[in-house]
């Protein structure tokens, strides 16, 4: 079973302070687009939020908090996310970010068999990526225990994910982080 964890708990601090996930894009808040992206790909799919989550209830997701990781950033969040699809006996979780609303329909798929992570051109997309939960959540809760930094990259790294190339021209990993991204991303289809 693959479950999907939508990365939410952002700032938005280059977007003014806006919470990303209920940002707008051709009138739909992120959140919705990506959501809508993942649902025939995934069998559950949950929020890993800040603040109170219950903001998220008309999405029909399950929404984590960071719980004890609080701070550390995406990985606390990834947390989370490992320790719910463990619950819902989730073998893969597939983690993406809420500002890439153009994400592939077929990403998990691409993906797998986990750990993978997505590229497209030179870069790597460390938080758009396939994890085998019940092969690393041990390992990132003693990443997390370690003194940082707590960058995803660095723990990417130590599990020597696959790396799965996508089309550079679509650039269906498009981060929606400022003003100029968004208007960017309103001249393309969600």
């Amino acid at each position: 079973m693959i479950c999907a964890l939508i990365l939410a708990g952002g700032e938005g601090r280059r977007l003014g302070g806006a919470d990303k996930a209920l940002t707008r894009l051709h009138g739909i808040p992120l959140l919705a687009c990506v959501i809508a992206r993942l649902r025939d790909q995934t069998d559950a799919i949950a929020i890993s939020a800040r603040g109170d989550g219950s903001r998220f209830a008309a999405f029909d997701c399950a929404v984590v908090d960071d719980g004890r990781h609080r701070g550390k950033g995406p990985l606390a969040g990834l947390h989370a996310g490992l320790v719910w699809a463990a619950a819902a006996r989730g073998t893969a979780l597939l983690s993406v970010p809420v500002d890439t609303p153009f994400i592939p329909a077929d990403l998990a798929g691409r993906l797998h068999p986990a750990p993978a992570v997505a590229a497209c051109g030179d870069r790597v997309h460390h938080l758009v990526a396939l994890w085998p939960v019940a092969a690393i959540a041990g390992k990132l809760d003693a990443f997390l225990d370690g003194p940082g930094p707590y960058r995803v990259a660095d723990f990417a790294r130590s599990l020597a994910m696959r790396r799965v190339d996508f089309d550079a021209v679509s650039d269906p990993f498009l981060n929606i982080n400022t003003p100029e991204d968004l208007a960017r991303a309103e001249a393309r289809r969600c």
